[in-house]
């Protein structure tokens, strides 16, 4: 007869087909967290930062011929925030699969 204990009564969280220790889904939420404030201060720094507070000191500079404050504040904030997109999706693939509660079928 079969356990009739649940993952949560054996102190484990079910994800999906996955079992993860109440341990390890802290450290699993630990890690995401940290990842988005890391995330957040560079898409802060490089938006607001480049943008506005050192946009004077970046204009000495040009990209295809505007002031690098300028291209940051109209352009480039936008490309670092598609790249960091794409850097915590890829980041995240590597935590859930540490964890083991990714939901790749292979």
């Amino acid at each position: 007869m079969a356990s009739s204990k649940t993952p949560a009564a054996a102190g484990q969280a079910g994800t999906g087909d996955h079992t993860i220790t109440e341990n390890a889904m802290k450290r699993y939420w630990a890690e995401n967290v940290r990842l988005m404030l890391i995330l957040l201060v560079i898409w802060f720094s490089v938006s607001f930062g480049a943008g506005i507070l050192f946009r004077d000191f970046l204009d000495q500079w040009s990209i295809g011929g505007a002031p690098l404050g300028f291209w940051f504040a109209q352009q480039g904030a936008i490309y670092v925030f598609v790249v960091l997109i794409f850097v915590y999706s890829a980041m995240m693939h590597r935590i859930e699969q540490k964890y083991d509660v990714d939901d790749d079928e292979g």
